[in-house]
């Protein structure tokens, strides 16, 4: 998709491309049983209803497919446990410059400061990499993720404030 190596880390965190070699060394199981494990209806509830609901094997594999096809996913592992514990949705303008960002963690990693830590380095890596622009969609129920992109230093789209999706924005113009 992209030149980018999108691969960062944190004190807490690794986030590589799922099919990188980046984790050939780490306790990953299978990429559909992580799908699985990471994908349930609990966290899927905000997402689009096709990605909502169990998912088999089959499923993940399709899950998996698509989103390849689509743009470059980022598998989030806890450093010291080496258990995968989210994924990074990423999608490329065609100029490099611009990202539209989707993030979720598994319901085990909640609360923890895993999001606002991960959203975050991942900032940083944008500004690191000439990444002009961030946007991300959050559901107007979701406060705890409209938080995380708050504190990263992303903006809710005007026009979106009441709508059922809200739009936030991150730009390195607008970075103090």
């Amino acid at each position: 998709m992209s030149e980018h190596d999108y691969g960062f880390s944190t004190k807490r965190l690794l986030a590589y491309e799922w099919h990188s070699r980046a984790f050939e060394n780490e306790n990953v199981n299978e990429l559909e049983d992580v799908v699985k494990d990471i994908l349930t209806p609990e966290v899927t509830r905000s997402l689009p209803s096709s990605w909502q609901g169990a998912y088999s094997q089959k499923r993940a594999e399709k899950w998996i497919k698509e989103r390849d096809e689509e743009g470059t996913t980022l598998l989030v592992v806890e450093s010291s446990t080496k258990i995968p514990i989210g994924l990074i949705l990423l999608y490329e303008s065609p100029n490099g410059k611009a990202l539209r960002l989707g993030y979720l963690l598994a319901r085990s990693a909640w609360g923890k400061g895993f999001a606002s830590e991960l959203i975050g380095a991942f900032i940083s890596w944008c500004q690191e990499n000439g990444i002009s622009t961030v946007t991300g969609g959050v559901e107007w129920q979701n406060a705890a993720s409209r938080r995380v992109l708050e504190k990263s230093g992303f903006v809710c789209e005007p026009g979106t404030v009441d709508k059922p999706e809200q739009m936030f924005v991150w730009r390195s113009d607008l970075v103090k």
